[in-house]
């Protein structure tokens, strides 16, 4: 059996535009896997070439050595999937809808769903017309992990969800990777992925810059800093090593910055300038995410 999904030179056009460009990546049995990027980059994309439901232009797209477009059929059976936009049938209860995809796998148990429903809270008496855009993705989130498939592909599981029900969403995945399933996981939820995630996976325009674990790039962390002025500061003048300029307005004066290396030596950069207003924010992964994205990043 091959890797829980490889991709070789996987490329999505959709007529002049792409969608994905020549995307190589193999993703490891037992690991959870965020794969990031602003909406537009090709996540969603990706996954739905995974799950057989677009053809690759080019490159090849597999899951356990299948053939996600010519094997679609095995290739679902070994996915738990969580689409970030999940058509429901309204009139149904929650339970007649996870009967329903519970039909599809003759071994599905139905104790495990019942202790998902409970972990989640999740009343399924209630037709889904009746639902909170919550109690929705708890129900979308059940659907993908009670066959306790290998493999999981979630895009945007945690949407919706409030922060109790996130924790536990997140000790979900933590037990599912325990039990030596795989976790390919779409995200914006940058705290939570920093969490649960052994390897991260950064889109940009199409393409796949950057693949790193996730202890690697917490070392790489910036502290944010956002810097207010009294009058126009042109960028040149914080475009200094161990200073990058995320973003600034309009008029010249509000800055994000991310800065690495030692604080000190960023605080005397800016006794020379006329600093009106000053917030300096702990290190998070979410700062070296939007490096990646800044107009200086250079593709790796």
């Amino acid at each position: 059996m091959g890797a829980p999904i490889e991709l070789a030179q996987l490329t999505r056009s959709y007529g002049k535009h792409r969608g994905v460009i020549e995307v190589d990546l193999s993703v490891r049995e037992g690991e959870i896997f965020a794969f990031l990027g602003p909406n537009g980059a090709g996540k969603t994309t990706t996954i739905r070439v995974l799950m057989g439901l677009l053809r690759p232009t080019s490159g090849r797209a597999q899951i356990f050595g299948l053939d996600c477009w010519r094997d679609a059929a095995r290739v679902k059976a070994l996915i738990g999937f969580c689409p970030g936009e999940m058509r429901l049938y309204e009139g149904l209860t929650g339970k007649e809808f996870l009967d329903l995809f519970a039909g599809f796998r003759p071994r599905s148990d139905p104790r495990r769903r019942a202790t998902l429903t409970d972990r989640l809270d999740l009343d399924t008496a209630r037709r889904i017309r009746q639902l909170s855009r919550g109690n929705r993705q708890k129900l979308a989130v059940v659907q993908a992990l009670m066959h306790e498939a290998p493999l999981l592909i979630l895009d945007e599981p945690s949407s919706g969800l409030d922060p109790l029900k996130q924790q536990t969403f997140l000790e979900l995945l933590l037990e599912e990777k325990a039990a030596g399933r795989t976790i390919f996981l779409s995200s914006h939820a940058i705290p939570d992925v920093e969490r649960v995630a052994d390897r991260v996976g950064i889109l940009r325009e199409g393409r796949l810059i950057a693949v790193e674990q996730i202890t690697a790039l917490k070392d790489k962390r910036s502290r944010r800093a956002d810097v207010t002025f009294t009058e126009p500061i042109a960028p040149e003048r914080l475009a200094l090593d161990g200073i990058r300029v995320l973003d600034r307005d309009a008029d010249g004066r509000r800055f994000s910055l991310a800065v690495s290396g030692e604080v000190a030596a960023f605080l005397r950069i800016l006794v020379a300038l006329p600093v009106d207003d000053l917030r300096l924010s702990e290190a998070d992964l979410d700062t070296i995410f939007r490096q990646y994205y800044s107009d200086e990043a250079v593709p790796a």
